[in-house]
């Protein structure tokens, strides 16, 4: 056997925080201030930055292998955390500042943080639990804001400011070799049944990820790119843009606590953005925002889409009003997140409708990712885009167990099980109809969930809409459509039922509808059933029934 005469170079963290400083050094991290004049920083500046955090951090006695977490916006301190804390060999912990209370203590507690990095304006949110935190030995607060609250934690814990932490450190920390194979950040599910449960990626997979999210199958950043970060980087590391950011040299565009839509258009208009990320709930925010006043979006030359399926109307829209071709993509907090996008193949014209129809697809498997669908018995079916089963991954990106839970129900011979129920077919084009748990069984036939919600947002009137199972004596389960009208709509369940049936099977069109002000959402912006079931269940909203 002949051996590699490669070298063998580490793909870690304090790698791609060299390439975007010295190869990049000029490309600037843009943090919007709400109106005036953006904050403004290089690559460089950032690098050295994270280098004084590094310093900071060690004389805090933060050693390899120790969580140090972060509770903050996008914002340039966040970005020098994002590269500090893997790069000295400890680990990142993102914590979602959405999350209930109970649940934000609990996965404080289960990652073990030392160290708790967090913006001034949100100190009132992790005070409700800073009683709650005993093994915290350091609160680091971004920005002069009051930090007060963060007094009354029960271990007498330093409160301390970031930038006066960094001001007595020096820019050139001496970054550790580390093992790629290493834990680089951490982050928690968003807990939707049960605890959240943590996922802790590699500097290897967080290394490989980036490079594919530079890859033109996937993102296709580039140093010309201006790239607005509206996705929240406390979430599945802001899809891993910040990274791929400093391999490509693209501009990071950071919103801040600004995610109103009259803030990203006025950021977007005024710093030139040309590629955006986002979850479907601030797409049609933009839209709406769009309808009442004349939006400057043409930077712009792509969107994407993500943790949940977008409408079609959204993508029609914003491609014939802003001529914005918006692709989905798929991702778990288990995948990194890039799981595949939904770019239509070649000979597709742009602007169809056969273009759309590609673009609804959840997406084409990525490059460096498997997939196959598996029957309820676990046997594998045809990629024939017919065939319904279980969608299972594996790759190098992609978690094998959880933190502190092996969870083993939740993996199959190697593979993760997604949860998610769909086709893929023979050019690796799959479709997530539903998930395993909001599947609705009916009659011993199979009734999407998403493909009802998907039409019916489709509809005028609609502003949003979410579909649950409810018992039903003869069918098993059948269909409730919950409904949030737009302002200026109207509509009742007869005729949004009328407006289905030609677009589904007739059994399939819910008999059941009722009548909301707004669909309950979890932590990242995905409409959330389990509410609504035992709203349901309670009889806590008014159910009519359809003909």
């Amino acid at each position: 056997m002949i051996p590699s005469t490669m070298q063998d170079f580490p793909l870690d963290v304090a790698a791609i925080l060299r390439h975007g400083a010295r190869v990049h050094g000029g490309s600037e991290c843009v943090t919007w201030t709400g109106g005036g004049e953006p904050h403004r920083a290089t690559f460089a500046e950032v690098a050295a930055n994270a280098g004084r955090l590094a310093g900071a951090l060690a004389r805090l006695g933060v050693r390899p292998g120790a969580r140090v977490a972060t509770f903050c916006w996008n914002n340039q301190e966040h970005l020098e955390a994002y590269f500090a804390v893997p790069a000295m060999g400890a680990v990142l912990h993102t914590l979602n500042i959405r999350l209930f209370p109970e649940q934000l203590a609990h996965i404080v507690n289960h990652a073990d943080d030392q160290v708790v990095i967090v913006d001034d304006t949100l100190v009132p949110l992790l005070a409700r639990v800073v009683d709650r935190l005993p093994a915290v030995e350091a609160f680091v607060v971004v920005g002069d804001g009051d930090a007060g609250p963060l007094e009354a934690n029960p271990n007498g814990a330093p409160v301390m400011r970031y930038h006066e932490l960094l001001a007595a450190e020096e820019p050139d920390h001496p970054w550790p070799a580390v093992d790629e194979r290493s834990a680089a950040s951490l982050c928690y599910t968003s807990g939707t049944t049960g605890d959240p449960k943590g996922v802790v990626y590699s500097h290897r997979s967080t290394f490989l990820h980036a490079m594919a999210v530079l890859s033109a199958s996937l993102v296709g950043i580039t140093e010309a790119d201006r790239v607005l970060a509206i996705v929240p980087m406390f979430h599945v590391n802001a899809w891993g843009l910040p990274y791929g950011a400093f391999l490509s040299g693209a501009t990071l565009h950071m919103p801040g606590p600004f995610l109103q839509p009259e803030h990203l258009t006025e950021f977007i208009a005024r710093e030139r953005s040309t590629l955006s990320s986002a979850v479907p709930t601030i797409w049609s925010a933009i839209l709406a925002y769009g309808e009442t006043r004349e939006l400057d979006l043409s930077s712009l030359r792509g969107g994407t889409s993500g943790g949940a399926a977008a409408p079609r109307v959204l993508l029609e829209r914003f491609e014939e009003r802003y001529g914005l071709r918006i692709i989905q993509g798929w991702g778990m907090t288990e995948t990194s997140p890039l799981g595949g996008m939904a770019f239509p193949p070649p000979g597709v014209e742009p602007g169809t409708p056969e273009d759309v129809d590609w673009r609804m697809k959840s997406g084409r498997v990525a490059p460096g990712v498997e997939m196959r669908i598996v029957d309820a018995d676990g046997a594998e079916l045809p990629w024939d885009g017919t065939a319904v089963g279980e969608i299972e991954v594996r790759g190098p990106w992609i978690t094998g167990s959880y933190h502190r839970d092996p969870a083993p129900e939740k993996f199959h011979d190697g593979w993760l099980r997604t949860g998610d129920i769909g086709t893929i077919d023979g050019r690796g084009y799959f479709q997530i109809t539903d998930r395993v748990k909001d599947v609705i069984k009916s009659g011993g036939e199979w009734i999407s969930s998403v493909e009802l919600e998907n039409h019916l947002m489709a509809h005028p009137a609609v502003a949003e809409a979410a579909v649950i199972g409810v018992p039903d004596p003869r069918w098993d389960e059948r269909p409730l459509a919950c409904v949030v009208l737009r302002e200026d709509g109207e509509a009742t369940a007869e005729e949004l039922a009328a407006f289905l049936r030609d677009k589904v099977a007739r059994w399939q069109v819910p008999e059941y509808w009722t009548f909301l002000d707004e669909v309950p959402k979890t932590t990242v912006g995905k409409f959330y059933k389990g509410p609504l079931r035992k709203m349901h269940a309670d009889g806590a909203f008014k159910v009519e029934r359809t003909g």
